[in-house]
């Protein structure tokens, strides 16, 4: 497996939220304990350089962290870059469990196929959540510890003219869902609110991070009433609405956070604040895609989905620090 290169933040050691005076006088550290004419190794000294010079530069700056760290990679001793994907963990050095890697998950093993064979195991999830790495005394984190400690981060964007506020009032409603069912009863679980999605160009409402997964979370509003999924469309009264496409943003998360678990969740929402509008009845032939969910099944599915992983009570601080940085300003 790939060793993970660390990140220009990792680099320079300094955190996320890190001033340009910070960044500067981290380099002037790293340049002389580094720097071959000390005796320092040239491949390090390289890596400090590079750091800089995109840490240092606002536009490069924000072109890395708002590609989640994939724009400008580090390059390893070959002179071969590190890029999502091939292998490794986003974590300096830490690994999810053993038993993690012995077969309790792969990033591209299915929910529904872990839904079929789950393994008995005592309910993390609601344990104190722990954060990986540690804090520790006199090292410089990449989350601050207040930062980290936050719940939840973001907000929903406002983009557009026409239409805009009932976006915001759907996703803000999903947000309390999330709060209410998931934040309460899993310590560890970390809501962002307006991620930019990787390639750019699009938007993804919500997340939720817990141990070594992340659920992305979209939704749509449809009026009160009895729906069928066909695997592609809602279908009620001989008209069919298209739930939100979230399947290309999972693959793309899923390339940028290897060391990760995504799925993608859509809630179905309907004037009727109830759990359990609208009723969705699904086609027997109906096999993979995103099956969209009403309040009381989106709550427990996404809930299974986060507490079911390896280790649930865990802050992965170096995903966790990725995502902050995809936040919409």
């Amino acid at each position: 497996m790939t060793p993970r290169l660390p990140s220009h933040y990792e680099v320079l050691g300094v955190s996320i939220t890190a001033s340009l005076k910070e960044i500067k006088a981290a380099y002037r550290r790293a340049a002389r304990e580094h720097h071959p004419d000390h005796g320092g190794d040239p491949e390090e000294f390289h890596r400090v350089t590079l750091a800089y010079e995109v840490l240092s530069d606002p536009q490069r700056r924000k072109a890395y962290d708002s590609s989640y760290f994939a724009a400008s990679p580090q390059r390893g001793p070959t002179g071969a870059s590190w890029s999502p994907g091939t292998g490794g963990t986003d974590d300096g050095g830490a690994h999810p469990p053993s038993s993690a890697r012995a077969g309790e998950w792969s990033p591209g093993e299915t929910f529904s196929a872990q839904r079929r064979s789950p393994r008995p195991q005592r309910n993390q999830a609601g344990e104190p959540a722990v954060y990986e790495p540690p804090f520790a005394e006199g090292a410089v984190p990449l989350i601050p510890r207040d930062l980290a400690a936050r719940r939840e981060h973001g907000e929903p964007r406002r983009r557009g003219i026409f239409g805009a506020a009932a976006r915001i009032e759907r996703e803000q409603r999903t947000a309390a869902l999330i709060r209410k069912f998931v934040l309460a009863e899993i310590p560890s679980a970390r809501l962002l609110n307006g991620l930019r999605s990787p390639d750019g160009s699009t938007y993804i409402a919500h997340a939720v991070l817990a141990g070594y997964r992340l659920a992305l979370v979209d939704s749509m509003l449809v009026p009160v009433g009895n729906y069928a999924w066909n695997g592609e469309q809602l279908l009620h009264g001989g008209r069919g609405a298209t739930p939100p496409l979230l399947g290309g943003q999972v693959r793309m998360f899923q390339e940028l956070f290897p060391e990760l678990n995504v799925q993608g969740f859509v809630l179905v929402q309907t004037p009727d604040p109830g759990l359990h509008q609208p009723v969705i009845d699904v086609h027997r032939n109906v096999t993979g895609g995103i099956e969209p969910l009403n309040a009381s099944k989106f709550t427990r599915e996404l809930k299974f989905f986060l507490a079911s992983g390896p280790q649930p009570n865990v802050v992965f601080l170096p995903a966790f620090a990725r995502l902050l940085t995809g936040l919409h300003a």
